[in-house]
C-alpha cells in the first residue's frame, strides 16, 4: 500500500490528538470543523484503520492513533531540524519551537525574554503553552514538545536538565492584616484565612492544591482570578490572602497596597529548570533559544 501523507493532515491529527477535541484541533490548524472532520475520515480510510474513538466527553486515540501520533511527532521534529540546518543557506524558511512552561515562567519571566529573542530572530516562531510541571516533563520525554520549563520535585529521569532561575513562594496580605508584620511564617499559619487563587487550570493553583492535600488539610478559596495582578487587586481589597512567587509579588507590591510574608516551608523554594530530551538532537534555533534564556537572567540576586 503506497500512501502520500499530507503534512496538513498530519498536523491536524496531532492537534486533535493533543487537544482531545476535533473542534479545538481544527481551530489550532485554522480549519473549519467540517473540513477537519473530512480530512480525518479520509486519513482513516487511506490507512484502513480507525484513529480516534469519539464519545460525549471528547475523544481518545485508538492503538493505531497512538502509533500515528508518535510517528507524526517524529516527522515534525525532523522537519524542524531540517529547517534549522537549512537556515544557514536560506532566509526564507521559518523554524518553530514548541515550549511547555509553568505559570511563573509564562507570566513573569518569558514575556520579556522571548520578546527580545524574537525581535532578533525573525526566522523563528514559538508555540508556548502553560502546563503543570509533571505534564511538562512527560511531554518532553514523549517528544511532544522541544523545551520544557518547570519547577518542583518532578521526575526528569532520562532528560537533560539545565538550571534556569530561582524564586520563592510568598503570601500576599492586605495592609493591616494580622500577618502583615509576621516576617516569616509556616504555611499552616496562613490556613485559617480566606484565600484568593488563580484559576483551576493554572500550574500554581494545582501545586498549591497538592501541597494542601499532602498536609491533609484544606484551604478556603473565596474567589479565583485569571492573573497575579488580579490576585493582588483582590488582596488589596481585603477579599483574602494569596500565594504567588516572590519576584511577582515584589513587582506588584509597588502598585498595590499589599505586604509580602515569607514562607519557611522547604517546598516554598522554587527552582525553575529547562529540560529537553537531548540538546544535540534539537534544531539549532531551539538550542540557540535555550542558550539565550540561560544567559538572559537577572543580575541582581535579590530580584529573584
Amino acid at each position: 500500500m503506497r500512501l502520500q501523507y499530507d503534512l496538513v493532515d498530519l498536523r491536524l491529527f496531532v492537534n486533535v490528538a493533543e487537544a482531545r477535541s476535533l473542534t479545538r484541533g481544527a481551530e489550532r490548524t485554522f480549519l473549519s470543523v467540517g473540513a477537519a472532520s473530512l480530512r480525518i475520515k479520509n486519513l482513516e480510510a487511506a490507512l484502513q484503520a480507525r484513529l480516534l474513538n469519539r464519545h460525549s466527553q471528547g475523544m481518545h486515540l485508538t492503538p493505531a492513533g497512538e502509533a500515528l501520533l508518535s510517528h507524526a511527532l517524529s516527522i515534525f521534529r525532523e522537519i524542524e531540524r531540517l529547517h534549522g540546518d537549512l537556515q544557514n543557506y536560506s532566509h526564507g524558511l521559518k523554524g518553530q519551537v514548541r515550549i511547555f512552561a509553568n505559570t511563573t515562567a509564562i507570566t513573569e519571566i518569558l514575556p520579556n525574554a522571548l520578546s527580545r529573542f524574537l525581535a532578533s530572530r525573525p526566522d523563528i516562531d514559538i508555540d508556548l503553552e502553560e502546563r503543570l510541571s509533571p505534564d511538562i516533563a512527560r511531554a518532553v520525554a514523549e517528544g511532544n514538545v522541544d523545551i520544557g520549563i518547570l519547577a518542583g520535585n518532578v521526575k526528569t529521569d532520562g532528560l537533560e536538565v539545565i538550571p534556569y532561575q530561582k524564586d520563592r513562594l510568598v503570601i500576599a496580605v492586605p495592609a493591616g492584616h494580622p500577618l502583615e508584620n509576621a516576617g516569616v511564617i509556616d504555611f499552616g499559619d496562613a490556613l485559617p484565612f480566606n484565600f484568593i487563587s488563580l484559576h483551576r487550570d493554572s500550574a500554581i493553583h494545582s501545586f498549591v492544591e497538592q501541597v494542601v492535600a499532602s498536609l491533609g488539610t484544606s484551604i478556603s478559596v473565596r474567589i479565583r482570578v485569571s492573573s497575579f495582578e488580579a490576585l493582588c487587586r483582590m488582596v488589596e481589597a481585603n477579599v483574602g490572602i494569596g500565594m504567588l512567587p516572590r519576584s511577582v509579588g515584589r513587582r506588584l507590591a509597588g502598585s498595590h497596597a499589599i505586604a509580602l510574608v515569607e514562607l519557611s516551608d522547604a517546598w516554598a523554594a522554587r527552582e525553575l529548570k529547562i529540560c529537553v530530551q537531548d540538546m544535540r538532537q534539537l534544531p539549532s534555533f531551539a538550542s540557540d533559544l535555550i542558550e539565550y534564556l540561560v544567559a538572559d537572567q537577572p543580575r541582581d540576586e535579590q530580584a529573584r
